[in-house]
Parts: C-alpha cells; structure tokens; sequence
C-alpha cells in the first residue's frame, strides 16, 4: 500500500475504515485494527465523526466515475465506428454539406411540458414553430431555435394522434386528429384558433397529412386533407368546406400511418393487417398491396427523388426514374423490428434489421441518401442507401423511453415568396418524403430533426 498511497492517504484511510467499522458495530475489529494500526487516544469520538461516512462517499464516487468511464468509452466506439464507415469524400463535406448532414447527440433542446407521452411533432413550413400532440389531450407550439414554449392549444377531449401543417394557398393551417373522433383544424395566423372540427370517422383517428398542391385534374389542391382512423378507412377531406369528398376502404384492420406523394397523386397507407397500400388520391383506387411484414405496419413513407439514384442501384436498375415521377419507391417500418424498401410494383428491394424493437417512424434525408428511423429500443438509426443500406449512426438512448415520432424541418425553397401559402404551406405535410427535389437548385435543407417520445420529451437535433 505505501507503493500506491502517501502517508498522509493511508492514514486518512486507516482512520475511515476504524470509522466504519465502528459505525456498523463492528467494535472489536475497529480494536483490533486500531491495535495493530498504533492508533491510540488520538482517534476519539470528534475524529470518528470526522472520518464517518468517508469511505463510503469514495466508494460510491468510485462506482459513478466507472460508469461514466464506460459511458464514455461506448461513446467513442460509436464515434469511431461513425468515422469508419464514413468515407473520405463525406468526412471531408460533412460540416459543410447539408445532404451530408446527420443528427448527433446531444440534442440542442429538450422541450418539456407535456403531462403524457408525445404522439407527433411537425414543423411549420416557414417559421421556426413546432408543433407536438400528446396523449395529454393537448398540443403544445414551440419555438424550436429558442426551446421555448410558444403556446399550449387545447380542444380535444382525448389524446392528440397525430399533427400536420399545411392548408390551401394564402394561409397555412394546424390539422390535429384524436382518439375522441374529431379532426381539428387550427389558423397559426389567428392564435391557433379552432376554424373548424370535422367529425366522421367512427374509431380514433391515427393519422393525418395534407396533400399537396399539383395531383392532375384535382380542382381542390391545396385543399385536401388525407386521415387514417381505426375505423379501417381512409378519408379525404376538403379543409375549406369541411367536406369528407371521399371515403377509401381496403384495409381490413385499423390504419396506423398515411402519407401523400410530393405531387399528390398518390396516397400510401399501412396498418394493423400487416400490408401496406398504394392508391390513386383522385379515384380512391387501390393500386398495390405491399405484402412481407410479419406483424402490424406503423409508418410508411414515400422516398423522395432525390434518393431514386440510390434506391435505383439498390433494386438494379440501370438508371433511375425521372425526379418528376412519384411513388416510385416506398419504405415501410413495422413492429417486427424491420424496415423494408419497395419498388412501385410492389417487389421488396431490401429489408433493413437493427432495431431491438418496434420501428415508430421514417424520414427520407432530404439530400436523398439516408433513411432515418426510430422505435421502441430508444434509438434513432442512420442508414446509408448508398451503402446497401448499411446502417452507419445510431444515436443510443436519444430518449428516456420509447421514442413515438420524428420529423424533419421541411426544406426552404429559395426565392420563394414568403407566404404560408402554397408555395410552402402545401409541402408542410412530410417534406422530409417528397424531399421538396431533395436538396437541388433553390431548395435549402434545414439540418434539423425533431423527436418524441414516452418520456414526455421532445427533442430537437440540429447543426
């Protein structure tokens, strides 16, 4: 021991250990070592108060430093195993490159408020507002730069499902649906004011986006707003009027998810019967079934075009489509722990494994070539298209708990007139699918993601 300590050290731990042991009862063995030790009268009771407790305060130091070591140590394994799969090329781009860009830990903000778990964030498609529904019954706008909260909207007398911004052209609007059967549509202009509730579905609606201006010989683009309910239907509704203008029906079980092409043409749909769907956003027309999963299907997305180069290679294809053209591949991620890709006729072109556990939600990087998701084991996975789909990030414990939803900030479209109309305001729903042209002339990325999850947390991770 004097190889390792000082006199001074050894001393100190000497007397702490007679403190323990007599703290605990242990009098005759703090004789014992007190005899051996040489420590007489010295040690009285004002010392033993002095060293009582010590040895214990050291130890449990001991165990926290040891733990952070280790945190530490699979910090930089991650790190490094980032760095090995990046190539020099991306290295060399990423802090410069938004399509190069990828979120890290630890989050910019952690925005708390929410009473129950977070269900859905998305972002407002011009200004730095995000909104977040939670099973609290209420929906909550912050101000996703500053971290603040902006304002809490109350209106639904059960759990918010899911949100989405976006509305006809000249003003965007806040569409909420919930477990109480309503959708709800707020005027962000007017104090989130409630315009308007549209009652219909029969069960809780799960989920809810705006389609977007452009679908050929739709006289009300920009209007339409496509949900997705427990009910087994898809419903599309006209957000000027009120209207249910169509009812979709094929699923034989609830539909958990929905999702328009970046034209509108087409809507995807998934759900608990294991599939998910294609259809014709003008007819109401089912054109694919997407067969594979396992067990019930909860997100699904349509890749953007600028990701069809990528996508392309990967099903063996020798070019790609036009960037023009939509729906041609989907992803869909599901309770099976998978994330599967799809071509537009409905052939698997690869399935992704990694998670530990429910696969909550998909985001196509608006650069187009990574697909982010995120689930129940409490990560957020990066995986790189141009790799095969090799997952190359993986953000461990991005929350506390299950992590339910994710968005990315839609893209700005530069020189675009800076209205909450159609220029943007359509485009609010998924941005991050239609990639908005993913990332090419006079599309700006914002490298900012949003998160939420059971532990009543939304987290924003940005550049």
């Amino acid at each position: 021991m004097s190889n390792l300590l000082t006199s001074r050290q050894a001393d100190e731990l000497h007397k702490s250990l007679i403190a323990y042991l007599t703290a605990t009862g242990l009098s005759n063995t703090a004789a014992a070592l007190r005899q051996e030790l040489g420590i007489g009268d010295s040690f009285d009771d004002a010392t033993r108060k002095k060293y009582e407790g010590l040895l214990e305060k050291k130890w449990t130091s001991v165990v926290r430093l040891q733990k952070k070591i280790m945190d530490l140590e699979s910090r930089n394994t991650a790190l490094q195993s980032e760095l090995d799969s990046a190539t020099p090329t991306s290295l060399s781009r990423r802090n410069q490159d938004p399509a190069a860009w990828l979120p890290r830990s630890p989050a910019r903000h952690t925005l708390q408020s929410h009473r129950q778990p977070i269900t859905c964030v998305a972002f407002h498609p011009v200004f730095s507002s995000l909104a977040s529904g939670s099973e609290d019954t209420t929906i909550k706008i912050w101000d996703w730069e500053l971290g603040e909260l902006e304002r809490t909207v109350k209106g639904h007398t059960k759990g918010v499902l899911d949100v989405d911004f976006g509305g006809p052209r000249g003003g965007t609007l806040l569409a909420s649906c919930s477990s109480d059967l309503t959708i709800k549509l707020w005027d962000p202009s007017d104090e989130y004011k409630n315009i308007r509730t549209l009652p219909g579905h029969d069960h809780s609606i799960s989920a809810i986006r705006f389609i977007p201006s452009g679908a050929a010989g739709a006289p009300l683009s920009g209007n339409l707003l496509a949900s997705a309910s427990r009910d087994k239907t898809i419903r599309v509704w006209d957000v000027t009027t009120g209207y249910c203008v169509k009812t979709i029906r094929g699923h034989v079980d609830w539909v958990r998810d929905i999702s328009p092409s970046f034209d509108g043409r087409w809507l995807l749909s998934a759900g608990n019967d294991q599939t998910a769907r294609l259809w014709d956003a003008g007819s109401g027309e089912a054109k694919i079934t997407f067969v594979g999963h396992e067990h019930v299907v909860e997100c699904c997305v349509f890749a953007p075009p600028a990701s069809y180069a990528h996508l392309s290679a990967l099903a063996g294809l020798k070019k790609p489509p036009t960037p023009s053209s939509s729906a041609e591949f989907i992803a869909t991620g599901g309770r099976d722990k998978s994330i599967r890709l799809w071509d537009c006729r409905g052939t698997l072109i690869k399935t992704l494994l990694g998670h530990d556990n429910w696969v909550r939600a998909l985001v196509f990087h608006p650069g187009g070539k990574y697909l982010l998701s995120c689930g129940d084991d409490k990560t957020i996975r990066c995986w790189d298209l141009s790799q095969e789909g090799k997952c190359v990030k993986t953000i461990e414990d991005a929350h506390a708990h299950f992590v339910s939803c994710m968005r990315w900030a839609p893209s700005i479209v530069k020189d675009a007139p800076p209205t909450n109309g159609e220029t943007n305001g359509t485009n609010a729903k998924r941005k991050e699918e239609s990639g908005g042209g993913g990332g090419g002339a006079g599309v700006c990325i914002r490298c900012v993601i949003a998160t939420g999850s059971v532990d009543l947390n939304v987290r924003v991770f940005a550049s």
